[in-house]
């Protein structure tokens, strides 16, 4: 089990909070403490009142830290608490998902820059470049990822991108060189039936609509499994997906739904594409293709997320919204028009 699903495994309802009063100077230990603060991980829930998750590790991270403040001249205690009123646990969660997603957006933002470079073919030089900074991208989603104690968002899209840009570097490289991530490469299609499919806990629409798409075009015999978001080993007939490391996760500004369109090969459907395009406009925010089907989808499955945590649940009612959907656009496809009869 890796140290990261240990923490979010003991945190539950208990958290460490670091006290701390420092000095008004020197005033760049107000800077020090802060950046050692931000590479814990923890979140301000209070005018200098630190969090983390319980756990033994993170115990000793405050420990050190209450030891620096100390030696500067400050007033430190670390506490563990269990709320009982006024902020909640789903409150400070969130606040640690907020912190995390704001720093897989910088990543995410990079990301995006560096795939404009490589749109037309660059020099080698260009590319020596980019493949320097996706390296240090790959570094500091490394580094955000192990301090996401409670799997935000951001993180598959951050990854997602890096992934394309990899596809694209692969594209540009040699035909000896394989920059591309085995897990990202089309798979055929009947090495997809009768699978075990991993995907982690807290289904929302990604992975509710990519778990219909897989059960109605894919694998009709399909399982799922609901795992931890990191630390997960699969067995040997099982499959990730939306998830870290997956076979099928994000993609460029693809998300899951739309990369297991394109590698079973279900492109040409029609209503499918327009599925996918709702799909992507509610996961990804960017309102990329602008569907006006996606408000009321989105409301939809929030509503199903609100009302249930059983993720088997979460699938089955979400797979009847996705199939009259489905539906809908499919009753939608042009018909060859009659010819006019002679008068």
């Amino acid at each position: 089990m890796s140290s990261i699903e240990q923490r979010a495994n003991v945190a539950g309802d208990r958290w460490l909070m670091l006290v701390h009063q420092l000095p008004a100077k020197p005033a760049y230990m107000r800077v020090k403490i802060w950046r050692r603060l931000q590479g814990l991980g923890a979140v301000s829930v209070k005018n200098s009142v630190y969090a983390l998750p319980a756990s033994p590790e993170a115990q000793e991270d405050f420990e050190w830290l209450l030891r620096e403040i100390q030696e500067g001249g400050g007033e430190a205690m670390v506490c563990e608490a269990r709320l009982v009123d006024g902020m909640t646990d789903q409150e400070i969660r969130a606040l640690f998902d907020k912190a995390r997603d704001a720093e897989y957006e910088e990543i995410a933002a990079e990301t995006r820059e560096l795939a404009k470079g490589l749109r037309r073919k660059p020099s080698e030089e260009a590319v020596s470049a980019a493949k320097a900074r996706l390296t240090k991208l790959r570094g500091n989603l490394a580094r955000v990822h192990a301090i996401d104690f409670f799997g935000a968002n951001g993180h598959d899209i951050a990854d997602g991108l890096l992934r394309g840009v990899e596809t694209r570097l692969l594209e540009l490289a040699p035909a000896t060189e394989d920059l591309m991530p085995a897990q990202a490469k089309n798979s055929d299609a009947d090495k997809l039936k009768d699978r075990i499919w991993v995907t982690r806990t807290g289904v929302h629409v990604d992975r509710i609509g990519s778990a219909w798409l897989i059960r109605r075009f894919i694998d009709p015999q399909a399982t799922f499994k609901f795992v931890p978001s990191k630390g997960y080993h699969p067995e040997p007939d099982e499959l990730r997906f939306d998830m870290f490391e997956a076979e099928f996760t994000h993609e460029g500004d693809r998300c899951t739904f739309e990369v297991l369109v394109v590698k079973a090969g279900l492109e040409k459907d029609r209503a499918l594409a327009a599925v996918a395009e709702i799909v992507h406009d509610i996961d990804l925010k960017d309102a990329k293709f602008g569907r006006p089907e996606a408000n009321g989808i989105r409301s939809l499955i929030a509503g199903i997320c609100n009302s249930t945590q059983h993720d088997e649940e979460r699938l089955a009612r979400g797979a009847a919204v996705f199939e009259d959907l489905y539906r809908s656009f499919d009753r939608k496809r042009p018909t060859p028009e009659k010819p006019a009869r002679a008068r």
